[in-house]
């Protein structure tokens, strides 16, 4: 069972604005990137949801969140603490690099 939750337009503000740590996925179906960093963002919430929440935005289907969060190039890993960006990173990166980012903000 994936700890990923699927996010649009009409839930995204909810997810994000929780208490906590929530790490978005601006992704797309097409996106090769994308689909190499899948089972690495897979393996992160299985190790670190109980102090982070993972979601997952389909970019193509959700433009307009896109462009809210000035998403241009994908994969984008944003990460909201208590609804506010706290940090980003865009592009393909290696596992620790995200969990360092995650950590920073526990």
């Amino acid at each position: 069972m994936s700890k990923i939750t699927e996010l649009n337009s009409a839930t995204f503000d909810a997810t994000i604005k929780k208490e906590g740590l929530v790490l978005v996925d601006f992704w797309a179906t097409w996106c090769g990137p994308c689909r190499m960093m899948a089972p690495v963002i897979d393996e992160i919430a299985d190790e670190m949801s109980d102090s982070v929440a993972f979601a997952k935005v389909d970019v193509d289907e959700n433009t307009l969140l896109a462009m809210n969060y000035r998403v241009s190039s994908i994969p984008a890993f944003v990460l909201f603490k208590n609804g506010e960006v706290a940090d980003k990173i865009i592009g393909a990166v290696p596992k620790d690099r995200i969990v360092q980012m995650i950590k920073r903000h526990i």
